[in-house]
């Protein structure tokens, strides 16, 4: 697998307004056999990625309510990025 690296952009990033949103166009994208590249829970958000036909990088996400994101002692956001359950999320479909 290559290595991207250059100049430019990294990604696009698509929000949908709900995780049912999200789970809706997952599970057509899964339907039609696309391939996705990774599904990640950022603690603030889940988002399925995949590349376009040109390779380029495509993240489809929602934020979680913000009385859900995670906080550090201090009260800051604390992001990470774990698996993302994509079973759950089909499950809302």
């Amino acid at each position: 697998m290559a290595t991207k690296s250059g100049v430019g952009l990294f990604h696009a990033a698509i929000v949908y307004p709900t995780r049912k949103d999200l789970s809706e166009i997952t599970k057509k994208i899964l339907s039609m056999h696309y391939p996705i590249t990774g599904a990640a829970d950022h603690g603030v958000s889940e988002a399925i990625y995949l590349d376009d036909p040109d390779g380029n990088g495509i993240e489809l996400y929602w934020n979680k309510p913000k009385e859900q994101w995670p906080r550090k002692a201090d009260g800051s956001i604390k992001m990470y990025t774990d698996s993302l359950d994509l079973q759950d999320l089909l499950d809302l479909a």
